[in-house]
């Protein structure tokens, strides 16, 4: 990792975070509240911040309740992709779902984004099934499944 670090997300990022969130995500961002329940609880959510240039840039966490870890949301602001932030947040959550002894990582992507797809395909994720009109607007959902057992 150059140009960026990754830490543990606090309560006080959401600050930033939620803002960042209703920008990336405008048709389905999450409700604050949700945020702070989220990370409040570290016995099954862990979080993450990317830090750029004196700000957060980017964003991610995941579930982990055994057999399985789900990625809850992933996010690189637009004017810092193509940088590893989005790889280094993956990798951070794969590393994470190993430590906690989960067998499969799963997640769920927006049908129209092909570069997340293209991101989570080189890990080693694979589709396993589309949830047709999942998101706002009609968009289905891309299911995908890492195992790791």
């Amino acid at each position: 990792m150059s140009g960026f670090v990754l830490r543990d997300m606090t309560a006080a990022d959401l600050a930033v975070v939620y803002p960042l969130e209703t920008r990336l995500f405008p048709a389905d961002a999450w409700p604050r509240d949700m945020f702070e329940a989220e990370i409040a609880q570290t016995d099954t959510r862990r979080y993450w911040v990317a830090e750029a240039d004196g700000g957060v840039v980017g964003y991610a966490g995941m579930m982990c309740v055994l057999p399985i870890a789900d990625v809850q949301t992933i996010a690189v602001v637009p004017e810092y992709e193509g940088r590893g932030i989005g790889t280094a947040l993956l990798e951070a959550m794969i590393g994470e779902a190993r430590t906690c002894g989960a067998e499969n990582v799963m997640l769920e992507v927006r049908e129209d984004k092909p570069r997340a797809q293209q991101l989570y395909a080189r890990h080693g994720f694979e589709q396993i099934h589309v949830r047709r009109n999942y998101y706002p607007g009609g968009v289905s959902a891309v299911i995908m499944q890492l195992r790791l057992k």
